[in-house]
């Protein structure tokens, strides 16, 4: 990478909120698995469900913030060495994960208050449930979030192996846009 690539980095806010919004994904997706594991203590299963459920809302508002942020600050374009076919898989990819994203954090927002369970971190706040206990819009929404979460991981996958190919094999500037720790 040139010096004149940098200019084609994202700015810090992206960065940032890519990486936190990364880690939280992939510390949930885990949990996610373990915490239904009925062989744990309550207790244990209990703690799994509370960081599950509240790093979700957190995830939920950094992906809106990120939305927001990027409608207002464009990405810096893929160097021309990216083919237009793989442009479009990218734009394509980011696209569909955003939304599978956000109908994750939905869904599994609306099985939870619809169940009539907590969210200990709104509580906390004061933050109404704003979903009726309603017993089908639960079970609806758990269909969803379980459904949903094969095609997200797919496509985290799909994610990081691109990364890894711009940053490993081809060298050419992509990966380093978003990982500025990795820049010569």
């Amino acid at each position: 990478m040139t010096a004149s690539d940098h200019s084609q980095a994202y700015r810090p806010v992206a960065i940032a909120l890519h990486w936190l919004v990364a880690a939280l994904i992939l510390s949930t997706i885990p949990v996610g698995i373990v915490m239904l594991d009925e062989s744990l203590s309550r207790p244990v299963q209990d703690m799994l469900f509370v960081y599950h459920k509240n790093v979700g809302i957190v995830i939920f508002v950094l992906v809106v913030a990120r939305i927001v942020y990027r409608i207002f600050h464009r990405p810096p374009p893929l160097p021309a060495s990216v083919p237009a076919l793989q442009r479009h898989i990218a734009h394509f990819t980011h696209l569909a994960l955003y939304g599978l994203v956000l109908v994750m954090t939905v869904s599994g927002f609306v099985y939870v208050r619809a169940g009539g369970f907590p969210i200990e971190g709104l509580d906390a706040l004061g933050v109404p449930p704003m979903i009726p206990l309603n017993e089908e819009l639960s079970k609806a929404a758990q269909r969803v979030h379980v459904t949903v979460r094969i095609p997200l991981v797919v496509l985290i996958l799909a994610h990081v192996g691109a990364a890894a190919y711009h940053g490993l094999v081809k060298r050419d500037g992509v990966f380093t846009r978003m990982a500025p720790a990795f820049r010569r």
